[in-house]
């Protein structure tokens, strides 16, 4: 069983899984690479020159890897909550099992419908719905988090990123019981 299971490999859940397991928590993201950053050509992400969208894509899940993220490739057909934890299935009939959910699917919330959450309207260009969350990123499933494009959030990479980065903090700190906060210093 994985303490957090990160549905959606672009930038806000590679991001999220990347805090999560840098904070030691057994973290499993699955992804199907259909995301739309693949296609983008990235020229407005803080600390980045231009990068495309699939490079920015691979060097997140490489980072969320090298901090212990498992990686599946593989769509998630259902979620369904069981007691104090969720079980996931992929469309290659595997099973998963976790205490927290982090969806972060971008602009498809079709198994946010699915599982029973909140949508509401979009609010960006062409952004049709997004899953209704708190200010942290709580869904109205308890354990289900939402972040990035998923949740509101405007559509660019170095926001949906932040954003998953911030779910995954709320959601440590919670896991936690207090407040977590992820800071590397360089030595002299």
């Amino acid at each position: 069983m994985y303490d957090i299971i990160v549905i959606g490999g672009g930038p806000a859940g590679a991001s999220a899984a990347l805090f999560t397991s840098k904070a030691g928590k057994s973290t499993l993201l699955i992804d199907n690479d259909k995301g739309m950053t693949r296609r983008a050509w990235v020229r407005n992400h803080y600390g980045v020159e231009d990068i495309t969208g699939g490079d920015l894509v691979d060097i997140g899940l490489k980072q969320a890897s090298h901090f212990g993220t498992n990686l599946v490739k593989a769509t998630v057909n259902a979620v369904q909550k069981q007691g104090d934890r969720f079980q996931v299935e992929t469309d290659d009939g595997n099973r998963y099992e976790g205490r927290y959910i982090i969806l972060a699917t971008g602009v498809n919330v079709e198994l946010a419908e699915k599982i029973g959450l909140h949508t509401k309207p979009g609010t960006e260009p062409r952004i049709k719905t997004v899953v209704e969350t708190d200010s942290d990123g709580r869904s109205n499933i308890e354990g289900i988090w939402v972040a990035g494009t998923a949740a509101g959030v405007s559509v660019h990479t170095i926001i949906t990123a932040g954003d998953g980065a911030k779910v995954a903090i709320n959601i440590l700190s919670e896991m936690n019981g207090e407040r977590y906060v992820d800071h590397d210093v360089l030595s002299k």
